[in-house]
């Protein structure tokens, strides 16, 4: 019972890293398209971005490939929500005039 609360943890942390990877990524799309300097945020957001997952990898999974799996997929499943969540509504996109 124990494992199961712990590969239950371990999930939500990959929700959690894989929301702040996906979700900065948007967040980084909708700045950078209005900066004046595009290339540093995406410069900056995806070494950011990039060394905050990996460090959570490496943190979470200490050695353990099952834990790994387990937080692999709750960063994927993070994906598609933050893809779900931020997607354009039908009223949003506009036909070519």
């Amino acid at each position: 019972m124990t494992s199961m609360i712990a590969l239950s943890l371990i999930l939500i942390m990959g929700l959690l890293l894989g929301g702040f990877f996906f979700g900065g990524l948007w967040w980084t799309v909708q700045k950078g398209l209005t900066s004046n300097h595009p290339a540093l945020w995406f410069l900056g957001s995806t070494l950011a971005r990039t060394a905050i997952a990996l460090s959570g990898f490496y943190f979470i999974a200490r050695d353990d490939w099952r834990k790994f799996l387990v937080c692999l997929l709750g960063f994927v499943l993070a994906r598609a929500l933050v893809t779900f969540l931020t997607r354009p509504r039908p009223e949003e996109i506009r036909a070519p005039q």
